[in-house]
């Protein structure tokens, strides 16, 4: 006797073995951007880059109105905005993937329904049949 065991694998197991190395990538990216860890660290430096430059009686590399920084942040939204699209995109992608494979199971799980209904169905009316059956016996013998 076999003992193969049939290994299968989730829908997200499926579409994650497609991800190129760019897509887990920008994946990553957009995950790290799109946490309190990011934002409570970008606060921070901003704070401090502010602070410095406010306070620093010899050397401001960034006077106010913070030209440099503004440039950083425009450089940072130019970058990050693509990335977290495709990371979107591919979320989409997940969605898709995972509603076909949803169909798929409901499409199947209705055949077995379908299937077992019939069954029951067939054995009420086995049941059914041998009950009027004795019935017919027993008003026979009275």
């Amino acid at each position: 006797m076999d003992n193969k065991k049939i290994v299968t694998k989730t829908w997200h197991e499926k579409h994650r073995e497609n991800l190129s190395i760019g897509h887990r990538i920008a994946d990553s990216l957009a995950k790290g951007m799109g946490s309190w860890a990011f934002i409570i660290i970008q606060t921070i430096l901003v704070t401090v880059w502010v602070a410095f430059n406010i306070i620093a009686y010899v050397y401001r590399w960034d006077p106010y109105p913070f030209i440099l920084l503004n440039l950083l942040f425009s450089t940072q939204a130019a970058y990050s905005a693509p990335i977290i699209m495709m990371s979107q995109n591919r979320q989409n992608e997940r969605d898709r993937f995972q509603a076909e494979e949803d169909y798929k199971t409901n499409v199947e799980a209705k055949k077995e329904i379908d299937e077992l209904q019939k069954a029951i169905h067939r054995i009420e009316n086995d049941k059914l049949a041998e009950i009027i059956n004795k019935l017919n016996e027993i008003q026979q013998n009275k």
